[in-house]
């Protein structure tokens, strides 16, 4: 009995049709994104109502629409020394500012540059008519917990009441927290991951009126 031979070029062609099938079925794994405080997380919604009985959608008999959902899309821009970074999405904008260009080492003073890095989140948070501000602090996991909790509230409240000068509106709803080293955005193994961990975020709805 004769053997059939399968020339290389189809036997490539096989191989590599096999390969992208197998790569197909695979489910994808994304890697878990940094934690985020509770009552922060993305809340869009979607822009338009869909009438399931419109005859131009073309559905299996039977078959009913799943509830419309926005995904939330997310742009972030940091500077290039990292000491600040802007996060914007469809509902919100958030300011997250490293502690050392805010303050001392272990110390809840503002510095002399605090305040003009303060002022410019203030101008956005008026260009938003925003009238609620969540104003968060974190530290890294070095020191007791109990400390960081305690730095990283008084941190929090040192930026809100340079905020409330600024904005001098009694209609403005503000939401103070300290989280010590919960909900890190970086590994605390290493300094340049602590530092980043070293903050205070300001957020605000997009486009409040």
């Amino acid at each position: 009995m004769t053997a059939t031979r399968t020339p290389p070029r189809l036997a490539l062609a096989i191989t590599v049709a096999s390969l992208m099938a197998a790569l197909t079925l695979t489910p994808a794994q994304a890697d878990d994104g940094p934690s985020v405080p509770p009552g922060t997380e993305p809340s869009a919604t979607a822009p338009v109502e869909v009438d399931p009985n419109d005859p131009d959608l073309k559905l299996p008999e039977g078959a009913t629409l799943a509830e419309p959902k926005v995904l939330d899309i997310k742009q972030v821009v940091e500077d290039q020394s990292g000491d600040e970074r802007r996060e914007d999405t469809n509902a919100d904008v958030k300011f997250a500012l490293q502690a050392e260009v805010l303050f001392g080492k272990d110390s809840a003073k503002l510095n002399g540059e605090a305040k003009a890095r303060i002022s410019a989140i203030a101008a956005e948070i008026r260009n938003q008519n925003a009238t609620r501000i969540r104003v968060f602090g974190f530290t890294d996991n070095l020191g007791s917990y109990a400390h960081g909790l305690t730095l990283s509230r008084q941190r929090a409240n040192a930026v809100q009441d340079v905020l409330d000068q600024e904005l001098k509106d009694s209609g403005i709803t503000y939401e103070v927290r300290g989280y010590s080293e919960d909900y890190p955005i970086a590994s605390n193994s290493t300094e340049s991951g602590r530092k980043k961990n070293r903050r205070v975020e300001v957020s605000f709805p997009r486009g409040e009126n």
